[in-house]
């Protein structure tokens, strides 16, 4: 059991601080160690939560406005030369509009640049679906050379970045836009890239993967689920490359009904890797990926939409029984 007094510790630090702005906060930390850290945007210093590291390092801090495919030609230079750059923007325009100068002039030589990138997933909302962030996972994951990462909240942004010091080659870490509720109770909770985390134990009904903003979500959902006596697992798979493989095929012999939930498009993403594991292990089991469908997403606020794709915590409850039902029959 995690003491009381220190989670109201964990959720006063934690519950309204962005995941930008825990970002912020600790490459700034990690830079007083490291004289190599720099850090590049494209007028999103604000947006992205780097702005504290320009005011206290101006000289290792970069602007290229908004050339964002610059900024990554630039940011191979400096790896090329041993600066460990971070590279802040939007999830949208990284993925997208920087796609061909990721893989070319950094994933291909194997550099070592960390794509933080801010506003995933549907959490710009009414900011309109060309802002949206919904097939970055699935484009990047294609990538050889790269490490995906996508923290659940805050306090798993800041693990996650400490954890990027020792990785060999690009990372890709995806995060949220503004306050979205934490997962976790503790900020002391073994951090491994690569290898998940189980945020709920219940049994063996069925395992719930998930990532991101979904993993708070399938945690209430589970909760839910056990007053009606349904008793699943939930896993978060904050590491989507390289996914946790061990972790899936445990999950899905145990259980034998495994549904992934994640704030992106079904198609290449967590559910994607997942029914790639399973395929390739040779495991049949009853499975439901949760996401956007094969749709461009709508435009609404994060909540809505979240509801709309049945990814908040009610379409997760509701999916499971669904899914359960048809084992059943």
């Amino acid at each position: 059991m995690i003491d009381e007094s220190k989670k109201q510790q964990v959720k006063d630090k934690y519950q309204f601080l962005p995941q930008a702005n825990a970002y912020g906060n600790v490459i700034s930390e990690m830079a007083e160690k490291n004289d190599d850290i720099v850090v590049l945007t494209a007028d999103l210093a604000g947006s992205t939560g780097v702005k504290v590291f320009s005011e206290k390092y101006p000289k290792r801090f970069f602007n290229f406005g908004i050339a964002e495919t610059n900024m990554v030609a630039a940011s191979a230079g400096f790896a090329i030369y041993g600066k460990i750059p971070y590279v802040s923007t939007f999830a949208a325009f990284a993925s997208l509009r920087c796609a061909e100068a990721i893989r070319t002039d950094v994933d291909y030589p194997k550099l070592n640049v960390r794509f933080i990138v801010t506003h995933s997933g549907v959490s710009m909302g009414n900011g309109g679906t060309t802002h949206h962030a919904t097939e970055d996972i699935t484009i990047l994951r294609s990538m050889a050379n790269m490490t995906i990462i996508v923290p659940a909240d805050s306090i798993e942004t800041e693990r996650s970045l400490w954890a990027t010091e020792t990785v060999e080659g690009p990372v890709y870490m995806r995060l949220g836009r503004g306050l979205d509720p934490l997962a976790y109770e503790t900020d002391d909770y073994p951090f491994e890239i690569g290898k998940s985390v189980v945020m709920r134990d219940y049994g063996n009904d069925a395992a719930v993967i998930a990532c991101g903003v979904c993993v708070n979500a399938a945690v209430q959902a589970a909760d839910l689920l056990k007053n009606e006596g349904i008793n699943i697992t939930v896993i978060n798979m904050h590491t989507i490359k390289p996914i946790d493989t061990e972790m899936v095929i445990s999950a899905a012999k145990e259980s034998g009904v495994v549904i992934t939930a994640e704030e992106h498009t079904i198609i290449g993403g967590l559910g994607g890797a997942v029914a790639e594991t399973l395929t390739d292990a040779g495991i049949a089991v009853k499975f439901k990926r949760l996401g956007l469908p094969n749709v461009y997403s709508d435009i609404g606020s994060p909540s809505d939409l979240r509801s709309r794709y049945k990814i908040d915590k009610d379409g997760i409850f509701k999916e499971v029984k669904i899914l359960l039902d048809q084992v059943s029959t």
